[in-house]
């Protein structure tokens, strides 16, 4: 007596395609380097300057412009001028979640 192969139900299938993961997949590329994800963790604790930022990070002004530019460019930063300083400060309120993930794995307790 032959049996019936027993069929199981599959879950169904999260929405989207790979295609529609392309944006995202550029800009965790940008935000996939030691400097911006410090800045990132900086600016998810208060507003800075583009030269506080640069000197936290041990890199010179003009380079830490070039990474916040990055990061404003994928909608992850916003800037407000308040006379000649430029102030920097998160715009996409799904990065603190993400770096709790990142600090949870990749940071050793404090003391």
């Amino acid at each position: 007596m032959a049996t019936k192969p027993k069929t199981t139900k599959k879950p169904d299938k999260p929405a989207g395609t790979v295609g529609d993961f392309a944006e995202a997949a550029e800009c965790l590329k940008v935000l996939a380097h030691p400097v911006r994800l410090r800045v990132v963790q900086l600016l998810l604790h208060g507003r800075y300057t583009v030269g506080e930022l640069a000197a936290d990070c041990g890199i010179p002004d003009n380079v830490g412009s070039e990474h916040l530019r990055l990061l404003q460019r994928c909608g992850f930063l916003v800037s407000e001028k308040e006379g000649r300083k430029v102030y920097y400060e998160v715009a996409e309120p799904h990065l603190e979640q993400l770096m709790a993930c990142i600090q949870g794995r990749f940071l050793l307790p404090g003391p």
